[in-house]
């Protein structure tokens, strides 16, 4: 059995464990507050972005971009992986970074080799130490993610795809659904096809083609603007639910960590009583044997 001492020091041990995990559930609910607004603003905007470039796209079938040019052999494949720069937020992490390499796996099977750009420090270390390529990192963000972030490694992207570096693009991110849930999402982002708006929610689709409209300038011109465009808002918003998600999971995962300091200590404290009572048992016993040898 454990010495009293003992059964402090580890007693005293989880009590500053339940402080800093404590701590950390009431900062991340903090930052979730704000994080949860952004995403819940951005997406009515994303929304209809995409149903305005659907309309565009499905009445301009005869117009050719890059971006909308399908390859008919694919030799490289590129994967944006959205991840965290911290840990202590439960399997978020992990989901992502095993669905990304599962992706990759698959495209490997194929032929088709992989290239990473990865946004937190989690994510560009795992690939890293499972021997990927990795294009291009950002780490050290802090979740403090802006639209000129975004906009800078959707042109990383869109130039790599243009020159003819990669063949597909696709977007790995943890999807912002409640609280509670969060679950990792593959988007195709390159190249752009027409219908990309129904992959957003549903919001777009069920609002359907509100009639036919006039497009000032000429679709080609529109087009040339709103396909970058529409690279750029969609990192954006990955990053955005990958933020809340970070979040929302890190908050979850340290009330669940001081709910087990708690079970902890009890635990615990119930074993010093035992250890104590024994201990007052022993000496009493002590006790009265000399009292008996003495008589």
């Amino acid at each position: 059995m454990a010495s009293l001492k003992d059964v402090r020091i580890k007693t005293a041990g989880v009590r500053k464990t339940k402080q800093i995990t404590k701590a950390m559930n009431m900062v991340a609910s903090a930052k979730l507050r704000g994080a949860q607004q952004r995403i819940e603003a951005f997406r009515p905007y994303a929304a209809k972005f995409h149903e305005v470039l659907r309309e565009l796209a499905d009445s301009s079938d005869s117009v050719t971009h890059p971006l909308l040019v399908r390859r008919p052999e694919s030799r490289a494949s590129a994967i944006l992986l959205c991840t965290s720069d911290r840990g202590l937020c439960g399997g978020f992490n992990a989901n992502l970074i095993n669905a990304a390499f599962a992706l990759a796996r698959e495209r490997n099977a194929k032929g088709i080799a992989v290239k990473f750009y990865c946004v937190g420090k989690k994510g560009r270390d795992a690939v890293r130490k499972a021997g990927f390529e990795v294009v291009h990192a950002l780490a050290d963000l802090n979740a403090a993610y802006t639209f000129p972030i975004a906009s800078q490694i959707g042109l990383d992207l869109i130039s790599a795809y243009e020159s003819g570096d990669v063949d597909e693009v696709s977007i790995l991110y943890g999807e912002f659904q409640s609280m509670f849930h969060q679950v990792p999402v593959r988007f195709p982002l390159l190249p752009i096809v027409a219908g990309h708006a129904k992959m957003e929610s549903g919001q777009a689709e069920k609002a359907g083609r509100s009639g036919e409209c006039s497009y000032e300038p000429a679709a080609p011109v529109l087009l040339a603007t709103l396909l970058p465009q529409f690279v750029k808002v969609q990192i954006y918003r990955a990053l955005l639910d990958t933020g809340a998600s970070e979040q929302a999971a890190r908050m979850t995962a340290m009330e669940n960590a001081t709910r087990n300091c708690d079970e902890m200590i009890g635990t615990l404290t119930l074993l010093y009583n035992k250890t104590r009572q024994a201990a007052i048992t022993r000496e009493l016993i002590d006790i009265v044997g000399g009292v008996e040898a003495l008589r």
